[in-house]
């Protein structure tokens, strides 16, 4: 999740820059979304060419900062908006030419870093893990939950295979005091029956509790809905994912509509359709050579797009029903 910096800098690193910026062509110019805005990386990018347009969104507040120093720059043609992604729709674009809706779903270096945010198991104090807007964070999920709800974050958000066993632990120690972020990194390295030298013992739980506190799989979800519908025909749909389980949701909702009937009824002034993109590209395209010696993180990097076939914006999908297990799993917060 945190690969979207470069550790040699010490700032952000928008990864796959090149191939983002070659698959939206904005030198043909129209209006992009940047639904990850983070510190503008593609933002800049593609406000360096004149005919284009960027409305650009983070949930980080943040962010902000970076995006006021744009709009000073770029007052006619930049405009941010501190919402999540999954609120695209909300967005007034009656009369944007939308040609492409860009997410990159990594972590930037600032965030990491943040001691506020409390996303990485280096953190000291207590367990925050929220990047904005949010509803609780990752001290009342540890604190708060049941075993079994436990387990099912670590094993589904993680594919912690100890998951069991770290909730039994949490549940023992959480009896003597309020666990904090080097609690829990301790309740995980002593829980840890074998060592892994090649990742820290903590990785993957603190993925997973990310993915809860953030609501990311319903984000992500519903962000990508909302991105294909405000596209307009020939509009680009790119996502940038960082591992297997954002790929995972990303690769179903473009292939099904890509490959299997997705829109029911006659698309209006234009020629029928059935299916609402088109896929160039089945493979993931992964970072060059030159950006993995530049940006060793961004080895788990994979960016898959589609192009719209049409105007039309009511289209069938099942990708609620598909990762419905995981949407569940996320409700567990909404008794926190």
């Amino acid at each position: 999740m945190d690969a979207a910096i470069t550790s040699k800098m010490q700032k952000h690193y928008p990864v796959l820059l090149k191939e983002i910026i070659s698959i939206i062509s904005p030198q043909y110019g129209g209006t992009f979304i940047d639904c990850t805005f983070g510190q503008g990386g593609y933002t800049k990018k593609i406000l360096e060419f004149d005919k284009t347009k960027v409305i650009a969104l983070d949930r980080d507040p943040k962010s902000e900062k970076v995006a006021l120093m744009l709009q000073k720059k770029f007052e006619d043609r930049f405009r941010f908006k501190n919402i999540k992604f999954s609120h695209l729709n909300n967005l007034k674009l009656k009369n944007e030419d939308v040609r492409g809706v860009i997410f990159d779903l990594g972590y930037s270096y600032t965030q990491i870093k943040d001691p506020s945010k409390g996303l990485s198991f280096d953190s000291v104090g207590k367990l925050n893990m929220q990047l904005g807007l949010n509803s609780f964070s990752a001290e009342a999920a540890i604190n708060k939950l049941d075993q079994k709800e436990l387990e099912k974050i670590f094993k589904y958000f993680g594919d912690e295979k100890e998951g069991k066993y770290i909730a039994q632990n949490i549940l023992k120690e959480r009896i003597k005091k309020i666990i904090d972020t080097q609690d829990l990194v301790k309740i995980i390295d002593n829980t840890k029956r074998r060592k892994n030298f090649r990742i820290h013992n903590s990785t993957k739980s603190f993925q997973a509790l990310r993915i809860f506190v953030n609501k990311e799989i319903s984000e992500l979800i519903f962000g990508l809905i909302n991105a294909a519908k405000i596209l307009k025909k020939d509009g680009v749909l790119a996502v940038v994912t960082f591992h297997s389980l954002e790929d995972k949701i990303v690769k179903y909702f473009l292939k099904s509509l890509s490959e299997n009937k997705s829109i029911s009824r006659y698309t209006p002034l234009t020629e029928q359709t059935d299916t609402l993109f088109h896929l160039t590209k089945k493979k993931p395209i992964t970072p060059n050579e030159e950006e993995l010696s530049e940006n060793p993180p961004s080895r788990s990097a994979k960016l898959r797009f589609a192009i719209k076939k049409t105007d039309f914006f009511d289209f069938e999908t099942h990708i609620e029903d598909q990762f419905k297990n995981l949407i569940d799993i996320e409700k567990f917060g909404d008794k926190l």
